[in-house]
């Protein structure tokens, strides 16, 4: 039963990232665009591209790693791509946060921390 619910979770943080890892690499300039604007009066300023870079590099480690997670406890109930694609999460919606909670962003903040629950959810039953 255990393997069910931390498939569903790895399907729903393969989605999350994938799709959000796809959004900034085909619409790279409309995301640098937003981002430029809303890091403006942050210490990131001068830093929005590498950071967007840094970000899109681990949403789709994220995702990747939890698409194998879910194949690997399919096949095997093996635990490691699916541990690695929440730890992964983790750190990438950290990131998040500190971004928006940098650019004082609170709605934006708030919203990460729902994505971060099923997360740390995730680390903690394939640990």
């Amino acid at each position: 039963m255990n393997n069910i619910a931390s498939i569903l979770i790895l399907v729903f943080l393969a989605i999350t990232f994938i799709q959000s890892g796809y959004d900034k690499l085909f619409y790279w300039k409309d995301n640098l665009d937003w981002l430029n604007g809303h890091f403006a009066k942050t210490q990131l300023k001068n830093h929005v591209r590498l950071a967007l870079f840094h970000i899109l590099v681990l949403e789709l480690i994220s995702g990747i790693l939890c698409v194998v997670g879910c194949i690997e406890l399919l096949v095997n109930s093996g635990r490691t791509f699916g541990l690695y694609g929440a730890i992964f999460s983790c750190i990438t919606l950290l990131m998040l946060l500190f971004g928006q909670r940098l650019a004082k962003d609170y709605d934006g903040a708030r919203t990460i921390v729902i994505y971060f629950i099923p997360a740390v959810m995730a680390v903690f039953w394939l640990s």
